[in-house]
């Protein structure tokens, strides 16, 4: 096992021998990140829990990081914090060591990453290529194999973007989802801090441990554990022509991929979603980033990069009534997007129409950075939830990036998508990032592949895995239809019963337990590791009759060895003993 003084060490040997000076703003002393990795083995050889211990991290330089200064990509704003950004503090609890901080377009305003007084940082597969922004140096730090996690924003989507050009997983959560404490601000009510890593695996345990911060916007009770409804929606030919032919045809590949998973696809016509996103920039939305940061700009001088300058300042002479004119059409274009949802899963969209070159940005750096932003800009600004991963296809050479899109904490159900679809790894059942949920056992008929399971899909639950009870159950089949279990516990003679833990949410277990039949009901039932879980008994006097079939200790099991057809008659019963009934 690799210690953290190891992957610190590996990780600068890395940093040094890439010769990417352009990824990093400040880079933490070698000796100092040695010494905190070995003050983090130091715990865990003392019996502490650090589930990030030795994972290497990369933090935007517009989110503080304690002793190392932050300048949002402008010298002149650079101050040292004290306190780490509250997402940063939480990593590092856990066992992470942040290594540096990492370039940006200045003050997050930008999805090229040319916007930087720090040097223009290249596509990791292409040095003509941008890298994307405005977490350009970010996304390059995981993208070459540099740190492991590297944390960005995303408020147009530049934490998009990035992950699109440098063949990652980039996930932009749901507004407020993260705690915004000690990020610079770029448009407040739209920002948010985003992840970056190879595998949505690692991404997902850096979420899982962000989620639990103060402050973060709570989940939603009727929030989906994972994909319910079996269908995404996708853009239609007119707006595919408008994307570059390499990342056409691996946003079909990826369509193809959904539909070979077993996910329907179904046509949305998405001209709407991408007039909103117009507002961003357009539109006197533009004065919260003249109110965040735009006096400093100004003050600037030569030192303000002349693009972001040049889109900013005028935004101070907007007037309140244009800006509750498109906060209007904000509202007009949020019930399009519920609209647009309705009997979706997420929306499957390019996360960028291609990929342009550095030249061509120079040569049209407003033009170039809104064409990148053609699929992104609306998503934060309707409160909705974004996952961008690699499309079908895609490779670290030649990438390209799809983005699924869902409702506000549809998070999860993203995620479960992308893994069905093989798009990228599958996170471990138990990541939830911080979702509220229960633990509920099933045993017979709502267990996967057996005819009520359905109920449980349908309520946006998540399986968990397969696990026993204590051996101290016994079960019998019922004369219901379809056919179901009874188990109950017993004072001797009792076994281990085979069942899957699913979790569900407030509202998701207040559904399911709307469509139970008698004679089932839920009581908690121990497991073999002794944990206490809801599970399903069964009623006084449902047992007359019934037949025991413990010995099986696995419904599924017993269906298979006695039952194949499910019929009644396919076999003589054996009537429970009244000592055993409940």
């Amino acid at each position: 096992m690799t210690t953290a003084r190891e992957a610190v060490e590996t990780c600068y040997e890395h940093i040094h021998t890439a010769e990417h000076p352009e990824v990093w703003i400040t880079l933490r002393d070698r000796e100092l990140s040695l010494a905190l990795a070995e003050s983090i083995d130091v715990r865990v050889r003392d019996g502490a829990q650090l589930p990030l211990a030795g994972t290497t991290v990369a933090v935007k330089d517009n989110i503080d990081v304690a002793g190392l200064s932050t300048t949002a990509g402008a010298p002149g704003v650079r101050h040292t914090p004290t306190v780490s950004a509250e997402t940063v503090r939480l990593l590092e609890e856990a066992g992470a060591i942040v290594v540096g901080k990492t370039n940006l377009d200045q003050f997050a305003t930008g999805l090229v990453g040319t916007r930087t007084p720090y040097g223009t940082p290249a596509s990791a597969s292409d040095p003509t290529l941008v890298a994307g922004g405005s977490s350009s140096g970010s996304a390059l730090a995981v993208a070459l194999g540099l740190v492991d996690v590297a944390l960005g924003t995303d408020t147009a989507g530049s934490g998009r973007v990035p992950a699109a050009f440098n063949h990652l997983v980039g996930v932009k959560p749901t507004l407020g989802m993260l705690s915004s404490a000690g990020v610079y601000p770029a448009s407040p009510s739209y920002d948010t801090v985003s992840v970056f890593a190879r595998t949505l695996h690692t991404a997902s345990t850096a979420m899982q441990i962000m989620t639990a911060g103060a402050g973060s916007r709570p989940w939603e009770r009727h929030a989906r554990l994972s994909m319910s409804r079996g269908r995404v929606g996708t853009v239609d030919e007119a707006t595919l022509e408008l994307v570059d032919a390499h990342w056409r045809t691996a946003y079909l590949s990826t369509v193809e991929a959904l539909a070979a998973a077993g996910i329907e696809t179904v046509e949305v016509d998405t001209a709407p979603l991408l007039a909103a996103a117009k507002l961003l920039y357009e539109g006197a939305l533009l004065a919260e980033r003249a109110y965040a940061f735009g006096d400093v700009l100004a003050e600037l001088g030569p030192e303000a990069d002349p693009t972001v300058a040049s889109i900013v300042l005028p935004a101070r002479k907007f007037a309140a009534v244009d800006l509750v004119r498109d906060q209007q059409r904000l509202v007009a274009a949020r019930a399009t997007a519920s609209g647009a949802l309705s009997g979706l899963d997420a929306l499957l969209l390019p996360t960028a129409p291609g990929h342009p070159s550095i030249e061509e940005v120079r040569a049209d750096p407003v033009g170039a950075n809104s064409r990148n932003g053609m699929f992104t800009n609306f998503v934060n600004l309707l409160d909705l939830s974004a996952l961008a991963v690699p499309a079908a296809g895609s490779t670290p050479r030649r990438p390209a990036g799809v983005m699924l899109v869902g409702r506000a904490h549809d998070d999860l159900v993203l995620a479960d998508i992308a893994a069905r679809a093989t798009l990228v790894d599958a996170p471990a059942p138990a990541q939830l990032w911080g979702a509220p949920y229960r633990e509920l056992m099933v045993m017979g008929a709502h267990r996967s592949g057996q005819p009520l399971n359905h109920q449980l899909v349908d309520t946006g639950s998540r399986l968990l895995g397969t696990v026993r009870t204590a051996p101290t159950y016994r079960m019998a089949r019922l004369g219901t239809t379809p056919p179901k279990p009874a188990v109950w516990k017993t004072g001797d003679g009792g076994a281990s019963i085979v069942g899957e833990l699913w979790a569900l949410t407030p509202d998701g277990l207040a559904d399911f337990l709307g469509k139970l039949a008698a004679p089932m009901a839920l009581t908690p039932v121990t497991l073999e590791d002794g944990r206490e879980v809801l599970g399903f008994t069964c009623e006084p006097g449902a047992l007359d009759g019934a037949e025991d079939i413990t010995a099986h200790g696995d419904w599924v099991a017993y269906l298979r060895a006695s039952h194949p057809s499910d019929s009644p008659d396919s076999g003589p019963a054996v009537p429970v003993e009244d000592r055993l009934r409940l």
